[in-house]
């Protein structure tokens, strides 16, 4: 429920708990006995959206209602019992004791975090102090590095840092010429689409890269339509052709950069033809593209999922920011290589310590003044602090074995649904001695687990977040939780206090931030000079911020980059294939992605009902020669097939996907999960799956599929649930 508002002096000022765009909104509360707690209202003066939300943030308030959420702990007495309601002191006996009893039969190590880019600061850097002092276990990491890791290791590769945007989204209205790289905000952010409106009201040009032609390619001046898993290539071809057309600025080039020959030399080994085979994009499309860029007195690349979900994801990036530099379009006002970041929180969760080789700040593990820094801020010897663990895929993937992890806490992720190769990592969480979760809906992953902890919503707790471009802002508590529901931070309180740490773990968020400005003072997203009620006058702080008479950084790089010599570094790299392409067996490539009205794993937005009318399930989109092929029509079903797994879904028959290519949504779990089909292959850098690109093979399908699981009449009381 969403509308103007008639009274916003009873409002409380927030943002929406979904995308990266961070949307401001105003929540007034409504009278107890309603369908919801609260009423969405709009906030015009906020900055990045200036009022206008999505479907899914007006909706937001709908997974607040007692039907659609967990409202009391929930506990599994066997293996092949039900879960059954239960007190919060059993809850938290209980996760401690599993906890326990794996580390002391197992080691340390075989207890394992996992995280997600949803938390709040304060969550995702308490969670990573519990990971390391209480339970001193190397294996903590979160679902965001299914998200922008890729871009985050080519950003820190070349600039020295990764700031998602190193400019507020507002400077994409006022630039020359954009790229927009497997990146869809029409669906996935709409209010961000105005941004890109705009420029092409003020005279810029829009270039999008994508196999698809999406309602945001629709917008596009030009559109590169590649094969999937070629943007690499790609961006190889358009750096040669600014290199052949005389579009270089050889004084940025050498005042500002270094590398440039090495990657020179990979850039004209990339010559138009080759890459027109390579990609599917013709030479004359290359020629434009290049031109518009070159010729653009400012310019920016901006990417997402789609060049940063494959297993080359961050060399793919890095051949894009090597396109900024060489054409002088990075380090100066209206230009600048940026990642349109997709989690929620996906920026600050990597910031604060969820990833298995960073503590807050984003510094590394393995530097021995970070962890000196931040070890006496925990008040803790440094040797204590454990060494780098398992990245995000690597420790599902070894859940239940023999020296992985034996017992997990999950926190706000669902990775039966979400990960690569799901239905393997469905089957190693089954593995798991004890599973604990605590989520504010019964995810599939909460399904299995042996006590599930209901948490508080974004609109019942108060915390920051950092959103795509590294504005720190703060949601606020508009309403009271439900009685039987408890915050993150307490469940993290309890656990630690059970585990025998009792000091250190605050159930108050702002109490927590502030160690958080200590623990990150110093570090490359330092946080020292951000406060809560600076953050409240100012409506978010850029960090860097390092002391509390800062302003801020909204803009970075404009001086200098931030490497040892100050100086942007190119990458020589070259293109080479998916990790699995298609053959005889497995004809088509499966790209992924998601739809307008469903988020993520959609563990919460498949409960909202004016959601689920709009996009109601899977889908296989595929071109009409292809259907002609298969001899199917709108609506069959098809069962699509990969090396790993089957999905079933109804066909959706579209000239605006490629021929040799077909499309899933991945928001839904059962017999249509796309990640069932999905590859678990690992870029060497960031650890990155490789979800964008593997080889399938699609026919009619022999038989319906199951409703999908957790769908919108889900019981948030789950004492009929089946055993694991």
């Amino acid at each position: 429920m969403t509308t103007t508002g008639t009274d916003p002096a009873r409002a409380t000022d927030s943002h929406c708990p979904y995308c990266a765009l961070q949307c401001g909104m105003r929540l007034r509360p409504l009278p107890a006995g309603g369908p919801e707690p609260v009423e969405v209202l709009e906030r015009p003066d906020f900055p990045v959206n200036l009022g206008a939300l999505c479907g899914k943030g007006r909706a937001a308030a709908a997974v607040l209602r007692p039907g659609a959420r967990l409202a009391q702990p929930l506990v599994r007495d066997a293996r092949s019992d039900p879960l059954r309601p239960a007190s919060w002191d059993e809850a938290l006996d209980r996760v401690a004791a599993g906890l326990t009893a794996a580390r002391e039969q197992y080691g340390r190590d075989a207890v394992g975090v996992f995280g997600g880019g949803g938390l709040t600061n304060e969550k995702a850097y308490l969670l990573g102090k519990f990971a390391r002092v209480a339970l001193r276990t190397a294996n903590i990491d979160y679902n965001g590095r299914f998200c922008m890791s890729s871009a985050a290791a080519a950003h820190r590769r070349a600039f020295g840092i990764d700031r998602g945007l190193p400019f507020p989204m507002a400077d994409i209205a006022r630039t020359d010429c954009v790229i927009l790289v497997g990146a869809n905000p029409a669906e996935t952010m709409p209010p961000a689409l105005r941004y890109f409106r705009e420029l092409r009201e003020n005279g810029g040009r829009l270039i999008v890269v994508d196999p698809r032609r999406t309602r945001t390619a629709e917008q596009a001046d030009l559109h590169l339509q590649p094969l999937p898993g070629t943007d690499l290539a790609l961006a190889l071809g358009l750096l040669h052709l600014l290199i052949a057309d005389g579009h270089l600025d050889e004084d940025f080039i050498a005042r500002r950069t270094t590398g440039f020959a090495q990657a020179r030399a990979a850039a004209m080994a990339h010559w138009p033809e080759r890459v027109e085979r390579l990609t599917g994009v013709p030479v004359a499309q290359l020629s434009a593209a290049a031109a518009l860029f070159g010729g653009a007195g400012r310019g920016m690349v901006l990417t997402a999922r789609g060049p940063e979900q494959q297993s080359k994801g961050t060399d793919t990036v890095s051949a894009w920011i090597n396109l900024c530099l060489a054409a002088g379009k990075a380090g100066r006002p209206g230009s600048g290589y940026g990642c349109l970041t997709g989690q929620g929180n996906g920026q600050g969760g990597r910031e604060h310590g969820q990833k298995a080789d960073q503590l807050p700040g984003y510094r590394s593990i393995t530097d021995p003044a970070a962890r000196a820094h931040v070890a006496a801020v925990w008040g803790v010897d440094p040797a204590a602090l454990p060494g780098p663990g398992r990245s995000a895929y690597e420790l599902l993937d070894v859940l239940g074995r023999d020296g992985g992890v034996r017992a997990l806490l999950l926190m706000g992720s669902n990775p039966v649904v979400s990960a690569p190769r799901a239905a393997h990592v469905t089957e190693r969480i089954r593995a798991l001695d004890f599973l604990a979760v605590s989520d504010v809906v019964l995810s599939e992953t909460a399904r299995l687990a042996d006590v599930v902890l209901p948490a508080t919503q974004w609109a019942e707790e108060t915390g920051t977040t950092t959103n795509l471009e590294g504005r720190v802002i703060l949601r606020r508590k508009a309403v009271d939780a439900p009685e039987g529901v408890r915050s993150d931070l307490a469940v993290l309180h309890g656990l630690a206090a059970r585990l025998g740490v009792p000091e250190g773990f605050p159930e108050d968020p702002e109490e927590v931030f502030e160690e958080l400005r200590r623990a990150s003072a110093g570090g490359q997203a330092d946080y020292a000079g951000i406060s809560y009620d600076r953050i409240r006058d100012e409506d978010g702080v850029f960090w860097p911020c390092p002391g509390e008479d800062h302003p801020g950084t909204p803009r970075l790089f404009l001086d200098r980059f931030a490497t040892p010599d100050g100086r942007a570094r190119f990458a020589a790299v070259s293109h080479r294939p998916a990790a699995e392409e298609p053959d005889g067996d497995y004809p088509l490539f499966l790209t992924t992605g998601r739809v307008v009205s469903q988020y993520q794993s959609g563990a919460q937005t498949r409960r909202v009902d004016e959601l689920n009318k709009a996009a109601p399930g899977p889908f296989v989109e595929l071109h009409p020669a292809l259907a002609r092929r298969l001899g199917v029509e709108e609506g069959e079903l098809l069962a699509v097939s990969s090396r790993r797994g089957r999905a079933v879904a109804p066909a959706r028959v579209t000239d605006t996907v490629r021929p040799d290519t077909v499309f899933m949504p991945f928001h839904w779990g059962g017999a249509g999960r796309a990640n069932s089909l999905t590859n678990p292959a690992l870029d060497p850098v960031s650890r990155m799956p490789e979800f964008k690109v593997c080889a399938v093979r699609v026919e009619r399908a022999a038989s319906a599929p199951a409703a999908p699981a957790s769908a919108s009449a889900a019981p948030a009381s789950a004492a009929t649930e089946a055993g694991r």
